[in-house]
């Protein structure tokens, strides 16, 4: 999880579950976490060069369907996990979140590679976002520049033991702070020439 000391880290939404899961009994709890954890349907957000890493991970060499990993789901609402491969732009940071938001609970995102990780060689660019955990909240983090396939299996890996020793009591708490808007993420550009000084919606 995101350090809340970061910026926008306060941001960020608690996940939420329902009632009914709150009360299953932790045998069900334990049949819940078993099926979510060999049956991710994945929303691939490919952004640079690593996204090709994860195409390659999906292919017949790596294979990770193997590990009941569904790669390519049709949309965001019908994924489970969300694979945050490449540069995370300013522009582009209200377009995850809102992608994110609209993937169906319980969701996890893994951040591959260290632009999405950290910004990686572009930390210092003007326009990119230091990192996709200050958007949203991420479960496994997969360094390199690229990393290789194998580096994306043992993230799946991981997260799928978190999934299996997760409680969904206490990664759900039954209040949730208010959603902030997506448009609330976008921040002020540098307007051309003759439009006036800083600020404006970018188009």
């Amino acid at each position: 999880m995101p350090d809340p000391a970061r910026p926008g880290g306060a941001d960020l939404e608690p996940r939420r579950l329902g009632p009914l899961a709150r009360l299953a009994p932790d045998p069900v709890k334990v049949v819940l976490n078993w099926g979510r954890r060999y049956s991710l349907w994945v929303f691939n957000f490919g952004l640079a060069c690593c996204a090709i890493e994860f195409i390659a991970t999906s292919m017949a060499t790596h294979d990770f369907i193997r590990l009941g990993v569904i790669p390519f789901a049709p949309g965001p609402r019908q994924a489970d996990l969300m694979i945050v491969s490449g540069t995370v732009t300013d522009k582009m940071a209200p377009a995850v979140k809102r992608l994110y938001e609209q993937m169906p609970e319980p969701k996890y995102v893994i951040s591959f590679g260290a632009c999405a990780n950290s910004g990686g060689p572009y930390w210092d660019s003007y326009s990119v976002t230091k990192g996709v955990d200050q958007l949203i909240p991420v479960d496994v983090y997969v360094p390199g520049c690229p990393p290789r396939p194998e580096a994306l299996l043992q993230g799946i890996l991981k997260l799928q033991e978190k999934i299996a020793r997760e409680s969904l009591a206490d990664q759900y708490p039954a209040s949730a702070a208010k959603r902030p808007k997506a448009g609330a993420l976008r921040r002020g550009l540098v307007r051309g020439p003759g439009n006036g000084a800083e600020g404006g919606t970018p188009r």
